[in-house]
């Protein structure tokens, strides 16, 4: 979401590296453009003027005028800031007595019944014993839309139908919660479509009866600089501990990821990276701020991919790529383990300097998962014997792929020619004959 303001900033940037001295008046003229790229991108005016003054402090200081490079050395002054900006990462502190409860409040629309299962699941991964709350009595199927959740990540859901106050609802599930054994209480409670007396009363009741450890925030993105207002109209009222911004793999101009803490003085927790349940992150101020100026997230890109691959796979990988024994079968099993990553484009975006080498090249991520069906298509279409050795696969066999794979000859002889060259790509790496390129196993 931030790839407009990335954009304007590093071309900020790579304007600066062409001068070997930085005078006064350039430091004027970047902060200017800082200035300018950060209120389009819908940060919170008083936050970029106390974030300018900052960078400005430092930027006129004798280190960077005499620095061998001054562009990387202002870079640096700004990702520092950024960083700053954005706050320490808050964590929920699961402490006292169980079962801890987690309330989750905000506006209707922005995500809280969906965020509650990504929690859930984030938690138990984590060894815990979740239960969620259907505590949104309001909102059309929002009791059911939880249920289907917690059946689909066979977690336990505590609802009551009927007219039963959501306050009662709450309190009755920590009962529930000591029966089961569970050691935290996720509450999903009801929103509205703008802040009301009504719907403060109703989390004030629910507070004061199940005294929560955290009041999470959930804020969309995608609302910009409102959220802004949100935010710090939840946090007067109910007292919210911490943030947990959804939809920020939308296209919103990020504004609001950079002003909520800033402006509330409340931490981010999390940031929902996607629809799947699974995408859900702690809050990294400095892996976010390295994305926003193009320095990549190889911490983030790393930790998906332990999350996503099996280590003892990997090791049997490494081995059969090291004879160049790379047949369809693990091609298929590899392309499965990077689509449970996420989205291809996401994943590029991690990648330092990959915004400068794709400039020219949009992922289109419908695109990439229809070609990525289509193959997983025609290779399951093949015998265990063709996946192993493709070279028997003659006319009559690739006609009969095709016909069970809904594709034609053509795309079957493109995918059989991609997996050659791609075996001979590991091949050469793994003896170390690419001249320029790393040897990677």
């Amino acid at each position: 979401m931030f790839e407009s303001l990335s954009e304007k900033l590093q071309g900020i940037f790579d304007q600066l590296g062409k001068r070997g001295v930085l005078r006064e008046e350039d430091v004027k003229s970047v902060l200017r453009e800082i200035r300018l790229a950060l209120l389009e991108a819908d940060v919170n005016y008083k936050v970029v003027k106390d974030f300018v003054t900052r960078v400005r402090e430092q930027a006129v200081g004798e280190e960077v005028s005499r620095a061998l490079n001054p562009a990387q050395q202002v870079i640096k002054i700004v990702h520092q800031e950024l960083v700053e900006t954005l706050g320490e990462p808050g964590r929920i502190a699961l402490q006292g007595r169980a079962p801890y409860v987690l309330m989750l409040v905000g506006l209707q629309g922005s995500g809280k019944t969906t965020t509650a299962a990504k929690l859930a699941l984030h938690l138990r991964s984590r060894g815990h014993f979740p239960l969620m709350v259907a505590a949104d009595t309001y909102r059309p199927a929002a009791i059911t839309q939880l249920e289907v959740l917690g059946r689909q990540l066979d977690i336990p859901v505590y609802s009551e139908r009927g007219k039963v106050d959501p306050p009662d609802i709450c309190y009755h599930s920590l009962e529930d919660a000591r029966k089961r054994g569970s050691d935290v209480v996720i509450m999903d409670t009801a929103g509205r479509l703008q802040i009301d007396d009504e719907m403060m009363r109703e989390l004030e009741a629910i507070r004061e009866r199940v005294k929560p450890i955290e009041v999470l925030l959930v804020a969309d993105a995608m609302t910009g600089q409102e959220a802004v207002n949100i935010a710090q109209g939840f946090n007067d009222h109910v007292g919210i501990s911490g943030l947990i911004l959804t939809k920020i793999d939308g296209d919103a101009r990020g504004g609001a990821a950079i002003s909520m803490r800033a402006v509330t003085g409340v931490p981010i927790k999390f940031v929902g990276t996607g629809e799947k349940l699974n995408a859900l992150e702690p809050f990294h101020p400095e892996r976010l701020a390295s994305r926003i100026l193009g320095m990549g997230d190889m911490l983030s890109l790393n930790e998906r991919a332990e999350a996503s691959f099996d280590v003892s796979q990997a090791e049997e990988m490494e081995k059969k790529l090291r004879k160049g024994d790379f047949d369809l079968a693990d091609f298929l099993d590899q392309l499965r383990q990077v689509r449970k990553m996420g989205p291809l484009d996401d994943l590029l975006g991690m990648i330092p300097g990959a915004d400068k080498w794709l400039k020219d090249t949009k992922v289109d991520q419908a695109e990439a998962e229809k070609n990525l069906k289509t193959i997983e298509a025609i290779i399951l279409s093949m015998t265990p014997q063709e996946r192993h050795n493709p070279r028997i696969l003659n006319a009559s066999r690739k006609r009969r792929v095709a016909a069970g794979s809904g594709t034609s000859v053509q795309q079957i002889n493109q995918l059989l020619s991609q997996h050659r060259q791609m075996k001979k790509l590991f091949k050469r790496m793994s003896q170390g004959k690419l001249r320029g390129l790393p040897r990677f196993f």
